[in-house]
């Protein structure tokens, strides 16, 4: 363990000790973690973000939020901070925390999707925040033609910007009004995300198209993690090896794409790093070979079945202080 995770693990143990016991003597604790922190250079408002992760991973009530903001409050003396200065970076605490639940409200209304019922294929998806805006996105469109178009997304970036990012990526693939390859598709998304989002803000995404009446799966992926396929008869899953430079880095960036066909219960599989980079207890990575082998194990169930199995797996596995947002999509032929 390095010095600032000691650091980090010192004051959640004292912010916690202090709730539970509602001992002042605990909070003496304090002085020993700012001095450290400090000598470690460890700045402010890194301390309000630790303090802040602390409150949304423990879910603390009103009471106890009034309790940690005590031990805030010894940090910031601590550190020789006036009381003034205490309750400035307070007040700007307390602003990012609206501004976070303005982008949560935007995306609860403007990123909404519905689950196209198609004659033969299942759908399941799952897409969970680590905190309360989601840098994760997925979009399913049914044309009324016998396509659907679908899309798994990554924004680079946090707060209301990555929600308004992904807000004109959904307004760019609802608007086309017809279904288009996952490699025009991607290079029109390119030029929204490189005219409206900030430089240092990237996207990626997988983006596929699928024709019902010959079960051809066309796609294509701009830097995101690589898709599978679960081939039912072979029992194995495939790779879908076409890569892409990431949404926004360059106006003319051209995107390759690749097919193949379904078979009945052959499955598409697509998720965000949030799966594949979780972090487990002992400090390993859960890795995307741990998520196909669940779905290996379930791959009879209904897909929405299996994310939700996936997730409560990852739940119980992974460290919930080392979380990402988490996003996954099934897509099944039946018949």
């Amino acid at each position: 363990m390095d010095k600032i995770e000691s650091i980090i693990k010192r004051y959640d143990d004292v912010l916690l000790r202090y709730i539970e016991t509602e001992n002042n003597n605990v909070l003496r604790e304090i002085e020993a973690i700012a001095d450290e922190a400090i000598r470690l250079d460890v700045s402010p408002e890194e301390i309000i973000a630790l303090h802040k992760d602390i409150i949304l991973e423990n879910q603390l009530d009103t009471r106890q939020h009034t309790m940690a903001l005590d031990v805030l409050y010894e940090m910031f003396v601590g550190y020789g901070f006036s009381y003034r200065d205490y309750k400035a970076l307070v007040q700007r605490m307390e602003r990012v925390d609206k501004e976070m639940e303005v982008a949560s409200s935007l995306q609860s209304t403007m990123l909404k999707t519905n689950i196209p019922q198609l004659d033969n294929i299942q759908i399941g998806a799952i897409s969970v925040p680590a905190h309360k805006v989601n840098g994760d996105y997925f979009n399913l469109i049914d044309h009324q033609d016998g396509t659907m178009s679908f899309a798994v997304a990554d924004v680079i970036g946090k707060g209301i910007p990555a929600a308004l990012a992904m807000s004109m990526i959904k307004f760019g693939m609802d608007s086309y009004g017809h279904s288009q390859l996952p490699c025009d598709g991607l290079k029109r998304l390119n030029r929204v995300v490189e005219k409206n989002v900030n430089q240092n803000m990237f996207v990626t995404m997988f983006y596929g198209l699928y024709e019902e009446v010959n079960h051809t799966l066309y796609y294509s992926s701009a830097g995101h993690e690589p898709g599978f396929i679960y081939r039912n008869k072979l029992d194995k899953f495939e790779e879908m090896t076409v890569r892409g430079t990431v949404l926004g880095v360059h106006p003319t960036t051209r995107y390759d794409q690749d097919e193949l066909k379904l078979e009945i219960d052959d499955m598409v599989i697509v998720f965000t790093d949030g799966v594949s980079e979780t972090r487990l207890i002992d400090g390993t990575f859960f890795e995307a070979v741990g998520l196909l082998e669940i779905i290996r194990k379930y791959k009879d169930l209904h897909p929405q079945d299996i994310v939700q199995v996936v997730y409560e797996e990852i739940l119980k596995i992974g460290d919930v202080k080392k979380r990402d947002d988490l996003t996954i999509l099934i897509i099944k032929r039946t018949k």
